[in-house]
């Protein structure tokens, strides 16, 4: 792993993915989340919008969101779009360290 790559990893803590994902979140629906709010519940968020939270979550963090991570209940809110990037994000390391 490079020294870039280790910085990186280091910058993507929970509350940095979580910061970023909030202020995406309330720059395209116009609404102050919090973490644990459920969107789809609050009608925040639409089918439409769900994918392009998804390619959004792909592009900005390097991930691939494919099967079963495409289960609505990844993101219902930030906390758990978060959980599910730092998860990716570590098991696209492990495979790259091997």
């Amino acid at each position: 792993m490079s020294a870039e790559q280790i910085a990186e990893e280091a910058a993507l803590s929970p509350e940095t993915v979580e910061r970023e994902l909030l202020g995406f979140l309330e720059t395209k629906t116009k609404v102050v989340l919090s973490p644990d709010q459920d969107m789809f519940a609050s009608g925040l968020v639409s089918s439409m919008f769900a994918m392009e939270l998804v390619v959004h979550l792909e592009q900005e963090y390097r991930v691939a969101i494919v099967g079963a991570d495409l289960k609505m209940d990844n993101f219902r809110t930030v906390r758990r779009m978060t959980e599910l990037v730092l998860r990716l994000r570590g098991a696209s390391a492990t495979a790259g360290d091997a």
